[in-house]
């Protein structure tokens, strides 16, 4: 199998060069550009499997770059790099599409091992389609009310009607339906799911929660299905006797 392309987007080269190194020297295809129109011009024509986005660039800003990818329906793994300390920039990098985000300064450690999570995520998603292209036999699949989750195929439907995940969104769902009632607060999550549990990144979670919802739920505003338990986290609804 060739090695994953990992496309790097940051507009300081002592930065971007020190990314590009270190994510060549763990095995990956590195291309690297200074800004977010020529990220998203270069990801069109010729798209990565990952992409390391730095929030604050000319001409095209991160947030700008993952919403345009998103709306042309790119469902590649982004990872955020910004260095805003303020919530709300995290949030809203989180809401327009990113995986997954980094503040600086961070690890270069810390860096590799989410772009390892993110992707051994996305290949066994591209897998789990292929095989059912293919017409592979599915696992029994997980059922909640009008939910149905196929987790061999990595596929999910919900009144009747197939939903497209990103494959963190998956693996979030598929922890919920696993355990349907059990309540996880949100720095269990990140640990159970995005395999680790660091200060400062719950909203990674509470957002993907909201992507969930707005998916799944009739009115995304009135949950029936994600449910918030007040001060401790959120559950799957529990339909069992």
């Amino acid at each position: 199998m060739p090695p994953a392309h990992i496309l790097v987007a940051e507009d300081q080269t002592d930065i971007r060069d020190l990314l590009v190194m270190n994510l060549r020297n763990a095995g990956y295809e590195v291309s690297a550009v200074g800004d977010g129109e020529a990220a998203l011009a270069q990801q069109l024509a010729a798209p990565a499997d990952l992409l390391v986005l730095d929030l604050m660039m000319p001409r095209m800003d991160g947030l700008e770059v993952c919403k345009a990818l998103r709306a042309k329906g790119s469902a590649a793994p982004i990872l955020m790099l910004t260095a805003k300390s303020t919530e709300l920039d995290r949030v809203l990098g989180l809401e327009l599409g990113a995986d997954d985000y980094l503040t600086k300064p961070f690890s270069l450690a810390e860096l590799l091992a989410r772009v390892k999570a993110l992707l051994r995520r996305a290949q066994l998603l591209a897998a789990a389609q292929a095989a059912g292209a293919a017409g592979a036999k599915a696992a029994a699949s997980i059922r909640n009310g009008e939910l149905e989750i196929l987790p061999a195929k990595r596929q999910v439907r919900c009144r009747g009607e197939s939903i497209e995940f990103t494959a963190l969104e998956f693996d979030l769902l598929l922890h919920f339906a696993t355990h349907p009632g059990h309540v996880f607060s949100r720095s269990q999550l990140l640990n159970a799911v995005w395999g680790y549990t660091h200060d400062g990144y719950e909203h990674t979670v509470t957002t993907h929660i909201n992507r969930l919802r707005a998916k799944l739920e009739a009115d995304p505003m009135r949950p029936q299905i994600i449910l918030t338990a007040r001060g401790a986290g959120y559950k799957m609804r529990d339909l069992a006797p």
